[in-house]
């Protein structure tokens, strides 16, 4: 039995290829630094639907953006991806923006974030009872007693 199947195959060379092509030959400045974070054919392979991660960027427009100008050029790079697959029929492909990153990013902040404020708390509560501690202290050396606990 085999491991992968065709279409696991076609797109993971499709995300390869297409991977290499925006990093040399999309030369278009709208475009923010893009990844192919994945890709999933069809099962009759005439689709393909490549998610993208836009980096150096926190707003969702700019993503978007970046995703327009990929579908605007889609012709062009399914054309250079004819040129570097052999296959009979060429997905049709269709640029989506992935935002598992990014909301990946944000809830590990939010976690680091509530982590820290429990520290925080922690903190404030052990110098509460170091401070009740250190009240009892005194009111027991007030009242004559030895460190040991007896009566002076």
């Amino acid at each position: 039995m085999r491991e992968f199947s065709r279409t696991d195959r076609v797109a993971q060379q499709i995300q390869k290829e297409i991977a290499v092509i925006l990093q040399r030959e999309i030369k278009d400045p709208r475009l923010g630094m893009v990844t192919v974070s994945a890709v999933e054919v069809s099962r009759d392979l005439s689709y393909a639907k490549i998610f993208i991660t836009v980096f150096n960027t926190q707003d969702e427009d700019a993503a978007k953006q970046s995703a327009k100008v990929l579908n605007e050029a889609t012709g062009y790079i399914r054309s250079l991806l004819g040129k570097r697959i052999r296959a009979r029929i060429m997905p049709e492909l269709k640029f989506v923006v992935d935002n598992s990153l990014m909301e990946g990013m944000r809830i590990s902040n939010l976690v680091d974030s509530i982590i820290r404020e429990d520290k925080a708390k922690h903190v404030d509560d052990e110098v509460d009872s170091v401070d009740d501690a250190e009240h009892i202290d005194e009111t027991d050396s007030e009242e004559g007693t030895n460190t040991d606990g007896k009566a002076q």
